[in-house]
């Protein structure tokens, strides 16, 4: 399964290490995890602002995550689906890479719940859904 993470999914995972972090390190292995520049762009931008972390950590965290997902391109929208223009580039990369979820707390794109093939859950919803799937096998 191909999921695309938002970058607050992956600053949680690498920043809290509570739900984000388990869900990213098991599905690490089971799943196909895709990434843009854009959102290592906004992961450096994030860590380095937002956290204060040191410049030799950021660099750790994205050599690890180019070395552990697929880094892709997409085609940009070119009309505005979200409210905010940066999730467009979310949903766009999650087209063109035939993500099958998106996986993100930004409630902005949390209310679409679908768009096209993708769905749009939060880090719990996922887990929960992936947790059924497994004890149903």
């Amino acid at each position: 399964m191909n999921l695309v993470l938002d970058s607050n999914v992956i600053i949680a995972a690498f920043a809290a290490r509570g739900l984000c972090g388990a869900l990213f390190e098991l599905y690490l292995d089971r799943h196909t995890i895709i990434l843009s520049d854009f959102i290592l762009k906004e992961l450096r931008w994030a860590f380095s602002q937002k956290l204060k972390m040191p410049q030799h950590s950021i660099s750790k965290i994205e050599t690890y995550l180019r070395e552990t997902c697929i880094l892709s391109s997409f085609d940009k929208i070119t009309k505005d689906i979200c409210r905010d223009k940066d999730d467009n580039n979310i949903i766009a990369l999650a087209v063109s890479a035939r993500a099958n979820f998106i996986i993100t707390g930004d409630k902005d794109l949390l209310v679409f719940k679908k768009y096209r093939s993708v769905r749009i859950v939060s880090p719990r919803e996922f887990w929960d859904t992936e947790r059924c799937a497994e004890n149903n096998k």
